[in-house]
């Protein structure tokens, strides 16, 4: 089903906010006595886009989250929703709505009951023609025509967690937030409701802030990601910037896996050329937004698992590549990818991704062959703490 639920022509935004912005936070601190869960941060949700804070337990992003559906209030900063600023008002007159990871049904209701709940709390009342028609429409968005008159009991887990977003769309929010409400699915159901996610994201014309730990969610969901830690925002952009160009080691540490090797700053270059405590020289460039280095200073220089290259003793690599020999320690199938674990007297164990096709030449190594691995320059990344 398409077109939107938002009718955005009659919404108007402050003098001097972008009306393309549906959510905006300028210096917003949030403490909780002597903690401080939001340490100034401020951002940008564009208008229709899926949006997500991604971080570790404790790093502010359900703080957050709580702060634009009006649970909390800010400290001290500013919050605005759809160009207005909302310090003070209460959740209820905020033109959001959020769904839980434990999604709250009334057992002793039907579907249809529950979906319709917060309409019928409305004053002045909503005719009940217009109630069962927008209940109608919200079901067919989450691919549960015919199921109104169901218990919720009855219901799968992926069934619930539908429910709960046709009850929260049922009202035409501006925003939509989602606090990890798909941690309750098994691994399956989960992949498989990231894409329906994403995809009623786009027919519905909503924006969806979307709260997770899991990097993989985040990655294959969200229009755009700021990665939080300690109540800041490490960085923020599209999934393949903070994948390729993490601005920090906990970014590439967080955003997929890494290899990190740490030494001593050589030559600030550019590319940066990082001494590591065994003497071997790693070279890279410093990503944009990254730190600037000095001499003397600390570097890690990063380099994915699928960017190394592994060859036999007797075959040539790559032009370009930075090569050293090691022994296979560890081969893991993982399906779609195999991985070794290479032991090398320059760098300790490197691991390395290939990707795995039947009979292909490079997941053909087994543990205790010798092996030369590299990688290209701008395979690595030289990276601040």
């Amino acid at each position: 089903m398409s077109g939107t639920l938002v009718d955005r022509e009659t919404e108007k935004s402050e003098p001097g906010l972008a009306a393309d912005v549906d959510v905006r936070f300028d210096g917003v601190v949030k403490r909780f006595g002597d903690v401080v869960a939001v340490a100034g941060v401020s951002f940008e949700v564009p208008a229709n886009s899926f949006y997500s804070l991604l971080g570790p337990s404790g790093c502010g992003k359900t703080t957050s989250l709580r702060l634009i559906a009006g649970f909390e209030q800010p400290t001290s900063g500013e919050i605005h929703i759809g160009g207005r600023p909302v310090a003070g008002v209460p959740p209820y007159r905020r033109n959001v709505n959020t769904v839980f990871q434990h999604y709250a049904l009334f057992p002793h209701m039907d579907v249809a009951s529950n979906v319709g709940y917060g309409l019928r709390q409305r004053r002045p009342r909503l005719p009940k023609e217009e109630i069962a028609q927008r209940v109608t429409e919200a079901l067919g968005l989450v691919r549960l025509s015919g199921f109104g008159e169901r218990r919720a009991w009855e219901l799968s887990g992926g069934q619930q967690q539908r429910v709960a977003l046709a009850r929260a769309l049922v009202n035409r929010p501006k925003v939509l937030l989602l606090d990890e409400p798909l941690g309750a699915l098994d691994l399956k159901l989960r992949k498989e409701m990231q894409l329906e996610l994403k995809q009623l994201q786009q027919e519905v014309g909503v924006t969806f802030i979307y709260v997770t730990h899991d990097q993989g969610e985040a990655l294959s969901m969200s229009d755009r990601i700021a990665v939080m830690h300690a109540g800041r925002i490490l960085q923020e952009g599209t999934p393949a910037e903070l994948y390729d160009l993490p601005a920090n080691r906990f970014v590439a540490d967080f955003i997929g896996q890494s290899n990190f090797f740490t030494g001593t700053v050589e030559d600030p270059g550019p590319p940066v050329t990082v001494r590591t405590p065994s003497g071997t020289m790693l070279r890279g460039p410093s990503p944009p937004g990254g730190d600037a280095f000095r001499r003397g200073e600390t570097a890690t220089v990063s380099i994915r698992p699928e960017r190394v290259h592994m060859t036999s003793l007797n075959e040539e690599s790559p032009d370009d590549a930075s090569v050293m020999l090691g022994r296979v320690q560890q081969r893991t199938f993982l399906g779609d990818q195999v991985e070794f674990h290479v032991d090398t007297a320059a760098l300790g164990t490197v691991v390395v991704r290939v990707n795995h096709r039947p009979g292909s030449p490079e997941a053909r190594f087994a543990p205790g062959d010798e092996v030369r691995i590299g990688w290209k320059q701008d395979a690595a990344l030289a990276l601040g703490e």
